[in-house]
C-alpha cells in the first residue's frame, strides 16, 4: 500500500458535483416514481390485464429496486463526506 495521497482540482469537483446531483434532487424524484407507482397500482386508478401485470410484478420489482437505490444513494452520500473530509484533512482543502 502506498502512501500516496493526492486530490486533484478534478477530484474535488467529482466529488461535489456527484454530492449536487445526489443532493438536488435524484433521490427526491426515485420518491416521486414511487408516488406515481403506487398511483398506478391501486385498481381504483387502473384496472385490467396489463394493470394486474404491472401491480403484481412489474411494480413490485421496480420498487424494490428504487429502494435499493434510496439506500445505495444514502451509502454514497455517506462515503462522499468521507472522502471530502480526507481530502481537506489531507491538506487539499483549497
Amino acid at each position: 500500500m502506498s502512501d500516496r495521497v493526492l486530490s486533484s482540482g478534478t477530484a474535488k469537483a467529482a466529488i461535489q458535483q456527484m454530492s449536487s446531483i445526489i443532493n438536488g434532487g435524484l433521490a427526491d424524484q426515485i420518491s416521486q416514481l414511487d408516488a406515481k407507482g403506487k398511483e398506478l397500482s391501486d385498481p381504483n386508478n387502473w384496472d385490467g390485464p396489463l394493470a394486474e401485470t404491472f401491480r403484481n410484478s412489474t411494480w413490485p420489482e421496480a420498487k424494490s429496486a428504487l429502494d435499493k437505490a434510496k439506500v445505495e444513494l444514502d451509502d454514497l452520500r455517506q462515503q462522499l463526506d468521507k472522502i471530502s473530509a480526507n481530502i481537506m484533512s489531507a491538506g487539499g482543502g483549497s
